[in-house]
């Protein structure tokens, strides 16, 4: 009896043992297996894993940046694609931060707005050597190309020549000097120095034009505001806008928010304008209604809206596809010689 109970004992201990070293091969290839899959309920057998996508976003200065990441996250919804999403609140050092945490999730493809040129390429090589593809989107870097698959946004070169084709083609008949004043935007940015080396490309064959100060806005509309409270306060007269005794002829905004910025404090201090050309950049509905108004005289319209895009390139990097190094959204201008019936809403 005795014998019996060993035995019994024995066999029980063995079976314990099998269970024990099953439950430890399941879990090890389970984990292996679901590395990539987000802590989610588990998906219907037979249906593929979705696509994770870590995207980190400059902020949300603008109702431009605000449709640029709705855009994203409604074409990632109609692909079935999954956003990990940061804000990095205007810093370089909060994108650092989060580009290295999807790169600890392990994410399929990162992609993001870099706010600056300069400071990329160690992260973008921790990526590679992870082997997670990047897609700069809306504004480009200085780094070795081989540290991204590529780029999606737009034409900054072209937006600046399509203000200066403009500005030119109004000023024709004009014989004298024409001031410009430029509004830029964020110091050491790609779009920064495409679109004022665009403007300055078309304006070089005509003495006339001259670029009399090139002031940093930061793409914000609190900062327009502020340059032109600035420009209006540094002088007394009120028949348009003065820098250091010059008169301005034409204001060149980098941005529709600096722009709108600046429309307000024409408008608190009451300064008669409608001899000033000014161009803006971006196509937001509040700058259409102002082109409309008569309170600007062009605007070059910047796409926001990437998402489709950048989801098809997102397709075709995890089936194993090279990208093309360079996509441009399309993108047209506007100007007060449309015909205004035509516009339809912008939708931000």
């Amino acid at each position: 009896m005795k014998h019996f109970i060993e035995k019994k004992l024995l066999i029980s201990l063995i079976f314990l043992a099998a269970a024990v070293l099953f439950a430890i091969i399941f879990a090890v290839t389970h984990t292996n297996s679901s590395k990539h899959q987000p802590p989610a309920p588990a998906e219907t057998t037979g249906q593929s894993e979705k696509l994770i996508l870590g995207f980190s976003q400059i902020g949300s200065e603008s109702a431009w940046r605000t449709r640029n990441t709705q855009s994203i996250f409604e074409a990632a919804a109609e692909n079935d694609i999954q956003i990990l999403f940061d804000d990095a609140q205007q810093k370089q050092e909060n994108q650092l931060k989060a580009i290295r945490s999807f790169i600890v999730y392990q994410v399929d493809v990162i992609a993001f707005v870099p706010i600056v040129e300069d400071g990329w390429d160690n992260v973008l090589q921790e990526a590679k050597d992870a082997g997670i593809p990047v897609i700069l989107v809306d504004r480009q870097i200085n780094a070795d190309p081989s540290l991204y698959a590529g780029f999606l946004g737009e034409d900054g070169l072209e937006e600046g020549r399509r203000a200066a084709r403009f500005l030119v083609k109004k000023c024709k008949a004009r014989k004298g000097p024409v001031n410009i004043y430029e509004m830029s935007g964020t110091e050491n940015s790609s779009v920064v120095r495409d679109r004022a080396k665009g403007f300055r490309e078309i304006l070089a064959g005509d003495p006339k034009f001259k670029i009399i100060h090139s002031e940093d806005g930061d793409f914000l509309r609190s900062r327009g505001k502020e340059i032109a409270e600035n420009l209006i306060n540094a002088s007394s007269k009120k028949d348009g806008l003065y820098f250091e005794g010059q008169k301005i002829d034409a204001v060149y905004s980098h941005n529709d928010s600096m722009t709108l910025g600046m429309l307000d404090s024409l408008e608190t201090y009451r300064v008669q304008t409608k001899d000033t050309i000014i161009i803006s950049v971006d196509a937001e509905q509040k700058s259409i209604d102002a082109l409309k108004e008569g309170k600007l005289n062009c605007v070059v319209e910047c796409n926001p809206n990437l998402g489709p895009m950048l989801m098809t390139l997102v397709r075709q990097i995890a089936d194993g596809k090279e990208i093309p190094r360079v996509t441009y959204n399309p993108e047209t201008f506007f100007t007060e010689d449309d015909d205004f019936s035509t516009y339809q809403p912008r939708g931000y």
